[in-house]
Protein backbone atom coordinates (compact mmCIF):
# COMPACT_ATOMS: atom_id res chain seq x y z
CA UNK A 1 0.00 0.00 0.00
CA UNK A 2 1.43 3.68 -0.83
CA UNK A 3 2.34 5.89 1.75
CA UNK A 4 -0.54 8.67 0.55
CA UNK A 5 -3.17 5.29 0.38
CA UNK A 6 -2.01 4.59 4.19
CA UNK A 7 -2.47 7.76 5.62
CA UNK A 8 -5.52 8.66 3.76
CA UNK A 9 -7.25 5.34 4.96
CA UNK A 10 -5.29 6.78 8.84
CA UNK A 11 -7.29 10.00 8.45
CA UNK A 12 -10.59 8.08 8.06
CA UNK A 13 -10.39 5.40 10.76
CA UNK A 14 -9.22 8.50 13.10
CA UNK A 15 -11.98 10.90 11.81
CA UNK A 16 -14.59 7.82 12.24
CA UNK A 17 -14.04 8.11 15.99
CA UNK A 18 -16.14 11.53 16.30
CA UNK A 19 -18.91 9.83 15.26
CA UNK A 20 -18.25 6.52 16.97
CA UNK A 21 -17.78 8.42 20.36
CA UNK A 22 -20.97 9.78 20.49
CA UNK A 23 -22.68 7.14 18.56
CA UNK A 24 -21.59 4.80 21.57
CA UNK A 25 -23.11 7.05 24.38
CA UNK A 26 -26.62 7.41 22.56
CA UNK A 27 -26.95 3.79 22.47
CA UNK A 28 -25.76 3.40 26.21
CA UNK A 29 -28.62 5.52 26.95
CA UNK A 30 -30.64 4.47 24.54
CA UNK A 31 -30.69 0.79 25.80
CA UNK A 32 -30.49 1.90 29.71
CA UNK A 33 -33.84 3.63 28.68
CA UNK A 34 -35.13 0.09 27.20
CA UNK A 35 -33.91 -2.02 29.89
CA UNK A 36 -35.65 0.44 32.06
CA UNK A 37 -39.01 0.61 30.29
CA UNK A 38 -38.92 -3.23 30.25
CA UNK A 39 -38.87 -3.33 34.15
CA UNK A 40 -35.60 -5.11 33.61
CA UNK A 41 -32.60 -2.39 34.31
CA UNK A 42 -30.66 -4.42 36.95
CA UNK A 43 -28.49 -7.35 36.88
CA UNK A 44 -29.32 -9.30 33.66
CA UNK A 45 -28.68 -8.09 29.86
CA UNK A 46 -30.12 -4.58 29.57
CA UNK A 47 -27.67 -3.53 32.07
CA UNK A 48 -24.31 -5.52 30.94
CA UNK A 49 -25.29 -4.35 27.08
CA UNK A 50 -25.86 -1.37 28.08
CA UNK A 51 -22.37 -1.20 30.07
CA UNK A 52 -20.41 -2.13 27.50
CA UNK A 53 -21.53 0.43 25.15
CA UNK A 54 -20.51 3.19 27.93
CA UNK A 55 -17.29 1.35 28.13
CA UNK A 56 -16.79 1.61 24.74
CA UNK A 57 -18.13 4.69 24.66
CA UNK A 58 -15.15 6.72 27.06
CA UNK A 59 -12.16 4.19 25.61
CA UNK A 60 -13.28 5.78 21.91
CA UNK A 61 -13.25 9.46 23.34
CA UNK A 62 -9.50 8.91 23.85
CA UNK A 63 -8.02 9.17 19.86
CA UNK A 64 -10.65 12.44 20.02
CA UNK A 65 -9.09 14.27 22.93
CA UNK A 66 -5.42 13.35 20.80
CA UNK A 67 -6.60 14.65 17.99
CA UNK A 68 -8.46 17.41 19.08
CA UNK A 69 -4.78 18.20 21.08
CA UNK A 70 -3.23 18.16 17.77
CA UNK A 71 -6.11 20.00 15.50
CA UNK A 72 -4.67 23.17 18.37
CA UNK A 73 -1.64 24.00 16.07
CA UNK A 74 -0.38 26.82 18.77
CA UNK A 75 2.23 27.38 21.38
CA UNK A 76 3.50 29.42 24.06
CA UNK A 77 -0.13 29.76 26.75
CA UNK A 78 -2.50 28.36 24.40
CA UNK A 79 -0.31 24.85 24.03
CA UNK A 80 -0.85 25.15 27.50
CA UNK A 81 -4.11 26.08 28.42
CA UNK A 82 -4.95 23.16 24.92
CA UNK A 83 -2.75 20.51 27.11
CA UNK A 84 -4.13 20.90 29.64
CA UNK A 85 -7.86 20.31 28.78
CA UNK A 86 -6.42 17.46 26.67
CA UNK A 87 -5.08 15.64 29.53
CA UNK A 88 -7.66 16.67 32.21
CA UNK A 89 -10.17 15.07 29.63
CA UNK A 90 -7.77 12.04 29.46
CA UNK A 91 -7.86 11.71 32.96
CA UNK A 92 -11.64 11.90 33.53
CA UNK A 93 -12.00 9.17 30.50
CA UNK A 94 -9.50 6.88 32.70
CA UNK A 95 -11.64 7.53 35.77
CA UNK A 96 -14.74 6.73 33.54
CA UNK A 97 -13.31 3.07 32.65
CA UNK A 98 -13.17 2.48 36.03
CA UNK A 99 -16.50 3.44 37.02
CA UNK A 100 -18.17 1.39 33.86
CA UNK A 101 -15.69 -1.56 34.73
CA UNK A 102 -17.20 -1.40 38.84
CA UNK A 103 -20.22 -1.54 37.01
CA UNK A 104 -20.13 -4.25 35.11
CA UNK A 105 -18.38 -6.37 37.19
CA UNK A 106 -21.15 -5.45 40.06
CA UNK A 107 -23.82 -6.90 37.85
CA UNK A 108 -22.07 -9.95 37.03
CA UNK A 109 -21.96 -10.86 40.87
CA UNK A 110 -25.41 -9.77 41.97
CA UNK A 111 -28.45 -11.82 41.35
CA UNK A 112 -30.68 -9.05 42.08
CA UNK A 113 -31.70 -4.93 42.44
CA UNK A 114 -30.91 -5.47 46.48
CA UNK A 115 -27.94 -7.15 46.01
CA UNK A 116 -26.54 -5.10 43.46
CA UNK A 117 -27.10 -1.96 45.86
CA UNK A 118 -25.95 -3.65 48.50
CA UNK A 119 -22.59 -4.41 46.88
CA UNK A 120 -22.48 -0.66 45.65
CA UNK A 121 -22.80 0.85 48.66
CA UNK A 122 -19.82 -1.37 50.36
CA UNK A 123 -17.81 -0.48 47.00
CA UNK A 124 -18.81 3.57 47.55
CA UNK A 125 -17.92 3.15 50.87
CA UNK A 126 -14.09 2.65 50.31
CA UNK A 127 -12.06 5.63 51.18
CA UNK A 128 -11.67 7.76 47.93
CA UNK A 129 -13.70 5.59 45.62
CA UNK A 130 -16.51 8.02 45.49
CA UNK A 131 -14.46 11.55 44.35
CA UNK A 132 -12.11 9.71 42.37
CA UNK A 133 -14.53 7.28 40.16
CA UNK A 134 -17.80 8.53 40.76
CA UNK A 135 -17.62 12.65 41.14
CA UNK A 136 -14.93 14.86 40.72
CA UNK A 137 -12.22 13.29 38.52
CA UNK A 138 -15.15 12.10 36.11
CA UNK A 139 -16.28 15.35 35.40
CA UNK A 140 -13.19 16.11 34.23
CA UNK A 141 -13.96 14.25 31.19
CA UNK A 142 -16.99 16.47 30.40
CA UNK A 143 -14.83 19.95 31.80
CA UNK A 144 -12.37 18.87 29.58
CA UNK A 145 -13.57 18.48 26.50
CA UNK A 146 -16.29 21.21 26.92
CA UNK A 147 -12.98 24.07 27.48
CA UNK A 148 -10.87 22.03 24.76
CA UNK A 149 -13.73 23.05 22.16
CA UNK A 150 -13.99 26.02 23.28
CA UNK A 151 -10.27 26.91 23.31
CA UNK A 152 -10.07 25.88 19.38
CA UNK A 153 -13.58 27.59 18.66
CA UNK A 154 -11.18 30.79 19.39
CA UNK A 155 -7.59 29.38 17.74
CA UNK A 156 -8.92 27.24 14.75
CA UNK A 157 -12.17 29.27 13.25
CA UNK A 158 -11.62 27.70 10.24
CA UNK A 159 -12.63 24.27 11.03
CA UNK A 160 -14.56 24.56 14.94
CA UNK A 161 -17.36 26.83 14.79
CA UNK A 162 -18.59 29.30 17.58
CA UNK A 163 -21.42 27.14 18.04
CA UNK A 164 -19.56 24.06 18.47
CA UNK A 165 -18.89 24.86 22.29
CA UNK A 166 -22.84 25.65 22.82
CA UNK A 167 -23.81 22.44 21.38
CA UNK A 168 -21.25 20.35 23.59
CA UNK A 169 -22.54 22.54 26.68
CA UNK A 170 -26.13 21.44 25.90
CA UNK A 171 -25.43 17.64 26.33
CA UNK A 172 -23.34 17.74 29.14
CA UNK A 173 -26.39 19.94 30.75
CA UNK A 174 -28.71 17.72 29.41
CA UNK A 175 -26.89 14.55 30.76
CA UNK A 176 -26.32 15.95 33.85
CA UNK A 177 -30.02 16.46 34.19
CA UNK A 178 -31.06 13.28 33.36
CA UNK A 179 -29.41 9.87 32.05
CA UNK A 180 -32.56 9.82 30.54
CA UNK A 181 -31.65 12.55 28.55
CA UNK A 182 -28.18 11.34 27.31
CA UNK A 183 -29.59 10.00 23.50
CA UNK A 184 -30.18 13.75 22.77
CA UNK A 185 -27.30 14.75 24.73
CA UNK A 186 -25.00 13.00 22.66
CA UNK A 187 -26.48 13.90 19.47
CA UNK A 188 -25.39 17.14 20.53
CA UNK A 189 -22.13 15.96 21.11
CA UNK A 190 -22.14 14.24 17.72
CA UNK A 191 -23.36 17.58 15.80
CA UNK A 192 -20.28 20.05 17.57
CA UNK A 193 -17.33 17.08 16.96
CA UNK A 194 -18.13 15.82 13.39
CA UNK A 195 -17.38 18.96 11.41
CA UNK A 196 -14.22 19.49 13.11
CA UNK A 197 -12.88 15.62 11.16
CA UNK A 198 -11.90 18.46 8.10
CA UNK A 199 -9.44 20.03 9.93
CA UNK A 200 -7.88 17.18 11.53
CA UNK A 201 -3.67 17.11 10.61
CA UNK A 202 -2.90 14.28 8.37
CA UNK A 203 0.71 14.44 8.98
CA UNK A 204 1.76 18.05 8.43
CA UNK A 205 0.80 19.52 11.77
CA UNK A 206 1.58 17.96 14.83
CA UNK A 207 1.59 19.83 18.45
CA UNK A 208 1.92 23.80 16.70
CA UNK A 209 5.38 22.36 14.47
CA UNK A 210 4.37 22.09 11.18
CA UNK A 211 6.29 19.35 9.26
CA UNK A 212 6.64 20.32 5.53
CA UNK A 213 7.70 17.57 2.99
CA UNK A 214 11.30 17.10 1.68
CA UNK A 215 12.88 19.09 0.10
CA UNK A 216 9.45 21.55 0.83
CA UNK A 217 9.73 24.46 3.57
CA UNK A 218 8.46 23.73 6.84
CA UNK A 219 4.72 25.26 7.35
CA UNK A 220 -4.42 21.57 17.69
CA UNK A 221 -19.89 18.25 40.27
CA UNK A 222 -22.00 16.17 39.02
CA UNK A 223 -21.52 12.73 38.82
CA UNK A 224 -22.88 10.91 35.30
CA UNK A 225 -22.81 7.89 37.29
CA UNK A 226 -26.42 5.95 37.60
CA UNK A 227 -24.95 4.19 40.74
CA UNK A 228 -23.93 6.66 42.31
CA UNK A 229 -26.15 7.34 45.46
Amino acid sequence: MKTGELTERQGEMVGTVFLAGPALMAGYGAVRLTGRAVGDYGPGAWWTVAHLLFLAGVTVFVPVFLELRKLAVVRGGRRVAVETAAWAGLLGAAALVVQAVIDLAVGFLTVDKTAMNDMFGRVQDVPGVMPLVYTAVPMLFWLGLLTLVTLLAFFRRDDVKGWAPVLVLAGIVLAAMTLDLLPVGAVCLGAALLPMRRGLPEGGERLGRPQGRPGAAGSTEQSFSETAP
